[in-house]
């Protein structure tokens, strides 16, 4: 516990000194430099773009640089030293998490746009233009954009579409395209499909007994993996109706996963309270392997799908007012049984589970007759359908091979781009590929009816916007990315860039194709943060004040440390705190030391000595240290 922290008088108030002050920047100073890190942001990324994008290498803490393809990851790998770049270049990262959300693939598509959006908007308002108004150009041109595309779309109808959409969002790899089709044929569709690291050179599928639904764990605090999934091999289920709030409901199916050593999925309509406080507790202390899981859906739609994940794993439903079975009564048989089980905040995929076979023969044919009645409606058909082939057909997993980690993660990238465009091709149709769908819409902007000249200038720059995705594909290619959109903007329909074989064509022919919903989406987020920050007037960031950190640091023993760049706040409030002294140790970034738990070198400091060296640093004439009893630490 720090025994010392700095307090400070500040504008009247006598809250806990924060160790950073406030930089506030005008008008386009501010912009300009956001847009530096828009920039920078955008350069890195918009080098994958394309089939002969080039890869980026990311440095990662504590193990090997992963080399990637994927614009997501390189967005999210990307922090800027300069607090105003940074702020830039994070606000286009919410561009591409918002894509990447939504539609799965797409981001490298989004960020150019982003970027292109951005840079024409400042253009404009330095010549004077009303932020505002032009924002409103542009969403009125995206609106218009999004009505072309879905005119332009055609329905994916063939398994050789579905192999060209994955090839194309897979960087041209044709085996992976086919790979892809392959699983979407075995479990159709909307089955389900995940991706895995493989154990061999080649790449494989594997149908496997499963299911999968959309919703995932109630709390993080249930994670127990570094990418920030929960999972169990041979798992208990326990699966409740209705809601659960006290720690008796939970007691007995909690003594069935100890006394068996074994995981314990719970699903219900939620879980608060007392036993959610229990469960969480015994993930933290005793490390048990517990995951509550919130159940699908919800009313009747809930019912059934609770139903169908009870007769894929051989457990009993409590809550249900027809059996009247309560939770608090629960034996191991009542219990189901996966094989293994993946959770992610958003979904939970449950495999090899261990059903009774005349259980889930029954729910199959009850199903089927659901199917088969003609009192079922046509937009429920699609949904009962969806259930029938979670239960009949499993769950496609592909496994990704290759001769190294980077290979893998490299590839791994790819595949679940490739199968996120997929996945959007079958929802909503698919488009000329290459940027040149967005090309195609510019002539229809043009035919817009501005309500003034700023509206106007806000459909001029999303017309140069579209012009983009194709002009960075071409450039990419190592061709003349202006002559290349000229010739597009000429033609007509599909014809468009094929720049793997450097020539012009039929996309659809040639398979060049991009799901629609990828396009609609990057333009949509594109747009919508890109004009935000045009409309930007004032931008406020934290200016860390380096040399009392430095100083604070030093006083609590950390003496002989050559590199102090990095330190955070709360190591400098931990050196504070007497914990002094690895000294001598170069380059050992913001570490505390041991001093007052027998630690090597260090002293604790007093509040009179750090007093006099806080009050000697400018503008910290107001600034004391103070005791800290045990009341204030709570």
């Amino acid at each position: 516990m720090f025994r010392h922290c700095v307090r400070g008088a500040l504008r009247g108030n006598r809250n806990f000194l924060r160790l950073y002050s406030k930089d506030v920047r005008f008008g386009n100073e501010a912009r300009s430099m956001m847009i530096r890190g828009v920039d920078l942001l955008a350069d890195a990324v918009a080098v994958t773009m394309g089939p002969k994008g080039r890869s980026v290498i990311v440095e990662r803490p504590w193990t090997s640089p992963k080399i990637t393809k994927d614009g997501y990851t390189v967005a999210r790998a990307i922090a800027l030293k300069d607090q105003h770049m940074n702020m830039g270049a994070r606000l286009v990262q919410d561009v591409a998490d918002n894509t990447n959300k939504a539609a799965g693939d797409g981001t490298t598509t989004a960020t150019v746009l982003a970027r292109a959006i951005v840079k024409a908007g400042f253009q404009q308002f330095s010549k004077g233009g009303n932020p505002l108004e032009v924002r409103a150009g542009v969403l009125m041109a995206v609106e218009a954009v999004k009505e072309q595309l879905k005119q332009m779309s055609r329905p994916v109808e063939t398994r050789q579409e579905i192999e060209q959409v994955a090839t194309i969002s897979a960087n041209g790899d044709a085996e992976i395209g086919r790979l892809i089709a392959e699983a979407t044929d075995r479990v159709g569709p909307k089955g389900t499909i995940t991706v895995k690291e493989g154990k061999r050179l080649k790449d494989e599928l594997d149908v496997i007994q499963g299911l999968r639904f959309e919703t995932g764990y109630l709390s993080p605090f249930f994670v127990n993996t570094p990418k920030g999934k929960v999972e169990f091999a041979n798992a208990l289920v326990l699966i409740c109706l209705k809601k659960i709030t006290s720690l008796s409901q939970i007691l007995r199916g909690l003594e069935q996963s100890l006394r068996k050593r074994r995981p314990l999925i719970i699903i219900a309509e939620d879980i608060s309270g007392e036993a959610m406080n229990a469960l969480v507790l015994n993930k933290i202390k005793l490390d048990l392997q517990i995951c509550a899981v919130k159940s699908p859906s919800y009313g009747n739609q809930r019912k059934e799908l609770l139903g169908d994940i009870a007769a894929a794993t051989g457990a009993t439903i409590f809550g249900d007012d027809v059996n009247f079975l309560k939770i608090e009564d629960a034996k191991l048989e009542d219990m189901g049984e996966v094989g293994e089980a993946i959770i992610t905040k958003d979904s939970t995929m449950l495999l090899h589970g261990k059903a009774r076979p005349e259980m889930l023969k029954m729910r199959i044919e009850q199903i089927q007759d659901e199917l088969q009645d003609p009192k079922t409606k046509a937009e429920q058909s699609d949904r009962v359908r969806q259930r029938l082939s979670a239960l009949t057909k499993g769950v496609a997993v592909l496994h990704i091979g290759g001769s190294s980690e980077v290979e893998v993660s490299e590839k791994k990238d790819r595949v679940t781009d490739a199968l996120n465009a997929t996945r959007a091709a079958i929802e909503e149709g698919i488009v000329p590929g290459g940027g040149t769908a967005f090309l195609r819409c510019i002539p229809h902007l043009e035919g817009l009816k501005p309500a003034n000249t700023d509206h106007q200038k806000g459909i001029d720059i999303v017309c140069q916007a579209l012009r983009m995705p194709s002009f960075t594909i071409a450039h990419n290619a190592g061709v003349d990315a202006g002559t290349v959109v000229a010739q597009v903007l000429n033609g007509t329909g599909d014809y468009g860039y094929d720049a793997m074989q450097n020539e012009y064509g039929s996309l659809l022919e040639k398979g060049i194709i991009d799901p629609t919903k990828v396009l609609r989406t990057a333009i949509s987020d594109a747009a919508g943060v890109a004009s935000l920050l045009g409309t930007t007037e004032v931008v406020i960031t934290d200016v860390r004040n380096s040399d009392l950190l430095a100083k604070l640091a030093g006083s609590g023993g950390m003496g002989g440390m050559d590199d102090m760049g990095g330190m955070s706040e709360m190591d400098a409030l931990s050196a504070l705190s007497g914990m002094g002294g690895m000294g001598g140790m170069p380059g050992m970034d913001g570490m505390a030391g041991l001093g007052d738990m027998g630690g090597d070198g260090g002293s604790s400091t007093s509040a009179a000595e750090m007093n006099e060296m806080v009050k000697s640093m400018p503008g910290m004439e107001n600034v004391e240290v103070q005791d800290i009893d045990a009341s204030m630490m709570q």
